[in-house]
């Protein structure tokens, strides 16, 4: 592979602001890919796509609720009209909310499902027909390593993200005839603004690090590198399928 291998690609991304977002947004664009950059935070956003700029390659910001469906149907327009119809997609947008079963609000409960799952499929809903008939396609969708085990106080993230892979799986085989991938990325521990309730506890960091095999938390590069990867012409036959970058987690 060539070191712009995704040139001439448009790569939309969600939950693009900050942490693994913005990572994959800026290995995508280092790999030649014109990226829109899609959250909540249009003052974050619009940082990262300077960010982008600033290396040469093409960046737009879009405002979007992605649990919306009517922000998503007019995002739809926006991005196509803006940078044209997209190759890749990669629903990154994400939270988690840490507490026992019996202390959730349906609310809550909702507010993870929908942010996590439902957007997914509102996204997927919104743009693959877009995607279809371009002889390629690339979808990732963030999993987790919650998608395969889980932690006390975890329901309603690790439902969500189980559920996702369930998707993944499904989805992947709609569209083989489309040559359009759909592929998880179930990562571990990574030091990010999701994970900062156990960073800023150094009991619990400490204690979280000493169940990682490798010793470290990840660096959200690798997720970057890892899906630029799965977004390449020479991953057409990896579909259907999760990857977990976990620093072992999941091995024991």
């Amino acid at each position: 592979m060539n070191d712009q291998y995704l040139e001439g690609k448009t790569a939309l991304i969600t939950g693009a602001s900050k942490g693994l977002g913005r990572a994959m947004a800026l290995s995508l664009a280092e790999k030649g890919a014109r990226i829109a950059l899609v959250s909540r935070n249009l003052d974050l956003l619009n940082s990262v796509a300077k960010e982008i700029k600033s290396t040469g390659a093409q960046a737009e910001a879009f405002k979007a609720d992605v649990t919306d469906e009517a922000q998503v149907a007019a995002l739809a327009k926006s991005v196509i009209g803006k940078l044209g119809k997209p190759q890749i997609l990669i629903n990154n947008a994400g939270i988690n909310i840490r507490k026992s079963v019996t202390d959730f609000t349906l609310a809550e409960w909702r507010q993870v499902i929908d942010t996590n799952l439902t957007s997914a499929f509102l996204m997927c809903r919104a743009f693959v027909p877009h995607m279809k008939g371009q002889g390629y396609g690339r979808i990732l969708m963030m999993t987790s390593i919650m998608s395969h085990v889980a932690i006390a106080g975890r329901t309603a993230y690790a439902a969500s993200k189980s559920a996702l892979l369930g998707f993944v799986k499904a989805l992947a085989l709609e569209l083989t005839s489309e040559k359009i991938t759909v592929n998880g990325i179930s990562p571990g521990p990574f030091a990010t603004e999701l994970n900062k309730p156990i960073l800023d506890n150094p009991e619990l960091n400490a204690q979280f690090i000493s169940k990682i095999p490798i010793g470290r938390w990840g660096k959200v590069e690798e997720v970057g590198e890892l899906a630029a990867y799965l977004c390449a012409e020479e991953a057409g036959f990896i579909t259907g399928t999760d990857i977990l970058i976990d620093g072992g987690w999941t091995a024991q």
